[in-house]
């Protein structure tokens, strides 16, 4: 692909425009703000991409221009100009358009790419540079274990995740409600640290995992996997996803007539498309984050701002987090301009009330938000876990398939 300038002229997903220019009169001679990232508009993490982040970029820019541009110190208001690119689901792609935006187009600021292992390809980027980057779909605790000082990751990662879904089955399994697990998990990097994750938890909760399968990204049958697991008893599927696999699972899982008790996968569920698929895809269980029922600031009015703009309901996990990282950033312009070292001393030290609650950085990671589990519940993605963050309780068994 050329890396000429016209490249950046295309559209990413989620209808994200790719390089969006809002001058002219209305501007005066205000200096856009100039923002880059790239997204999958292809290839397999294209669903995630453009659910959880393009939609949320071009509303948020929408509605800062409205206002007359981005608030930066000392400056004023000034219009955000977006240059961003297909990344094609391509490490190599993300990579090098990351360093064109900075060293060629030098971009005031970064957004980052869609999902774990884009996220982890070019953070090193951003902090080579200095540019902060504040991830609202990248889940590893291998970020712990990095020098990457210019990274933030604003989701719970796979340690508080495993807790949550195994807090929830060692609950359900008291209660007589459920007692063997099928383990399935995608060969990637976000499906290894949770698969990693997840077994000291079971171990330790005592749960019965009576078969483990992976599958390698991209898979078009998991039909063996889901026969094996309904041979062997199992009453709960645990599937460590991404969207394609997940829709994929679901469907075979109809297919192969196993209906068991819990089914419980990870990215996608959350996601009002897969609702809509399954005909309420009533009883699934997902990685859960957010819905418009949580008692957060401007929660709802995300939701209907959303909905307004794009015809379509954000997603129950990440969307609301993706949100939160441009609110997120839009104070700290607000408070120290464009100084990206002044960002991310604010970043270091302040916690942020935004429409996911409230967070917190220690170390790049969000200390404030758990791990959660949710279940679609006549339309709504209700949180069951923890508790104390929960809007409904579960379901189970899950109903038959419709």
């Amino acid at each position: 692909m050329s890396m000429k300038r016209r490249e950046f002229l295309k559209t990413t997903a989620g209808g994200a425009a790719a390089l969006t220019v809002l001058r002219g009169k209305a501007w005066g001679q205000a200096k856009p703000v100039k923002i880059g990232y790239t997204l999958s508009g292809t290839g397999p993490y294209s669903v995630g991409a453009g659910i959880t982040q393009g939609p949320n970029y071009t509303l948020w820019q929408e509605q800062v221009n409205a206002k007359g541009g981005l608030l930066v110190k000392g400056e004023g208001r000034r219009p955000i100009e977006f240059i961003s690119i297909d990344d094609r689901s391509e490490h190599e792609t993300a990579v090098r358009f990351y360093e064109k935006l900075i060293t060629d187009d030098k971009v005031d600021l970064i957004l980052p790419p869609w999902g774990t292992a884009m996220n982890f390809a070019v953070a090193p980027v951003a902090n080579k540079y200095g540019y902060p980057m504040l991830g609202p779909t990248a889940v590893s605790n291998k970020l712990k274990e990095l020098s990457l000082p210019y990274f933030y990751s604003l989701l719970a990662q796979p340690d508080p995740i495993m807790e949550a879904f195994v807090g929830l089955l060692k609950d359900l399994k008291a209660q007589g409600k459920i007692s063997k697990i099928g383990l399935a998990y995608v060969n990637d990097l976000f499906g290894i640290e949770l698969y990693n994750s997840a077994t000291p938890h079971l171990k330790q909760a005592g749960l019965d995992v009576v078969d483990t399968k992976s599958y390698p990204l991209g898979a078009k049958d998991l039909s063996p996997i889901l026969k094996g697991f309904k041979a062997a008893g199992a009453d709960v599927f645990l599937g460590l996803t991404y969207p394609p696999d997940n829709i994929l699972a679901t469907t075979q899982a109809k297919e192969v007539d196993w209906n068991p008790a819990v089914f419980l996968t990870a990215v996608g569920t959350a996601f009002p498309f897969y609702r809509d698929r399954f005909k309420g895809a009533e009883g699934v269980m997902g990685i859960a984050g957010w819905n418009p029922k949580v008692k957060h600031a401007g929660a709802k009015e995300y939701f209907d701002a959303h909905v307004k703009k794009h015809q379509k309901e954000p997603d129950r996990w990440a969307s609301a987090f993706a949100y939160a990282s441009l609110q997120i950033l839009e104070r700290c312009v607000g408070e120290v301009g464009v100084d990206r070292k002044k960002i991310k001393e604010m970043l270091d030290s302040t916690e942020f009330q935004t429409v996911g609650g409230p967070i917190k950085f220690v170390k790049g990671m969000n200390v404030s938000t758990p791990g959660m589990v949710g279940q679609w519940q006549k339309g709504e993605f209700e949180i069951l876990w923890p508790k104390s963050w929960a809007t409904g309780t579960p379901v189970v068994p899950k109903p038959a398939w419709a």
